[in-house]
């Protein structure tokens, strides 16, 4: 990466060279993005499996290893602690989640391993983690990589590569690569017709997907259906318990929701961060929400993931930092509410 002009900074991957391109490109063109920016768990025992059903929101029983399930890490008040995809290969499940909050998520889990036998590990050292999007990379995947997923979810594992696909305005996959072999041999055949991208180009393309991230930043400050989990496939309501559960639950059956992820464009070239506050023109003392991720788009400004009061997103009332700073303008997900 280096070769081809990579910035880092701290080991990740900033851009290479142009940002400003590396943003235009990404939501037209076929991209591929090194994601250091994610950690693995590994999580392996004869009861691995029942361990993280009892963990977790989703129903971790349905994930095989031909599929993936998003998945959240609630504290005992119901606050998302981590926010995780999890597939699984043979015996072993694994927990791709911002690498930033790992270490508080994996010491939470091993708290109450107690005598399961379950081993915790960060593995994200085992893994080369690449992401690729465009509307040609199935094709250009195919031509590497047999039998690539051909719906959001699904996985394949092909020798030393595995390939999660995911949600996006265009086909996302996630591949994790055991070898620095074929790490290479794909990263120079995507190089042909693709343009490697930074962190924040792929960050981009997530919150064009609507799918919410948690960093060390927001822990514990959302509820999952917060964060529109609920209708994105990150919560079962029919599974047993798990920590905080019954929080969540009581918000669906009883109505209560208050605040809800959102997708807007703040027409500001000072990037938000995780966690910034946003508030309303008026009675401007009380914060009205919290930035999810906001990231540069090619168009000027940046996009960005919110959660906000429903009654002030109705309203239109929302702005960065205080009443004076920049609005957040809504635009549209890419899937309704209507759960």
């Amino acid at each position: 990466m280096t070769d081809a002009g990579a910035e880092f900074s701290a080991d990740r991957v900033l851009h290479f060279g142009n940002p400003t391109r590396e943003q235009e490109v990404t939501l037209s063109g076929l991209v591929f993005a090194d994601l250091e920016y994610l950690g693995v768990i590994a999580v392996h025992g004869e009861d691995a499996g029942t361990f993280l059903q009892s963990q977790f929101t989703n129903d971790t029983t349905t994930v095989s290893e031909q599929g993936s399930q998003l998945n959240a890490y609630c504290t005992p008040k119901g606050r998302i602690l981590g926010l995780m995809r999890i597939f699984r290969q043979g015996d072993t499940w694994y927990l791709r989640l911002p690498a930033d909050t790992l270490e508080a998520v994996i010491q939470r889990l091993r708290m109450f391993v107690m005598r399961a036998d379950v081993t915790l590990e960060d593995v994200s050292e085992n893994f080369l983690r690449i992401g690729v999007s465009g509307v040609t990379a199935v094709e250009e995947l195919a031509a590497v990589i047999a039998g690539i997923p051909a719906e959001v979810d699904q996985v394949t594992h092909k020798g030393n590569l595995t390939v999660v696909r995911v949600p996006g305005t265009q086909p996302r996959f996630e591949i994790y690569a055991s070898s620095l072999d074929a790490a290479r041999a794909l990263w120079d055949t995507l190089n042909v017709r693709g343009a490697p991208v930074g962190e924040s180009a792929w960050r981009l393309l997530e919150i064009q997907a609507g799918l919410p991230s948690v960093f060390a930043a927001t822990a514990e400050l959302f509820v999952p259906q917060m964060t529109n989990l609920q209708i994105i496939k990150g919560v079962s309501f029919r599974k047993g318990c798990y920590p905080g559960q019954e929080i969540v639950a009581r918000m669906q059956y009883l109505g209560t929701l208050k605040r809800r992820m959102y997708l807007g464009h703040i027409d500001s070239d000072e990037i938000a961060s995780p966690g910034d506050s946003l508030f309303p023109a008026t009675n401007n003392v009380q914060s009205v929400g919290r930035i999810v991720d906001a990231q540069p788009h090619p168009d000027g400004g940046q996009a960005a993931l919110a959660v906000l009061q429903i009654a002030s997103a109705d309203a239109n009332d929302v702005y960065l930092a205080d009443a004076d700073g920049p609005a957040f303008t809504l635009q549209p997900l890419p899937y309704s509410f209507e759960e």
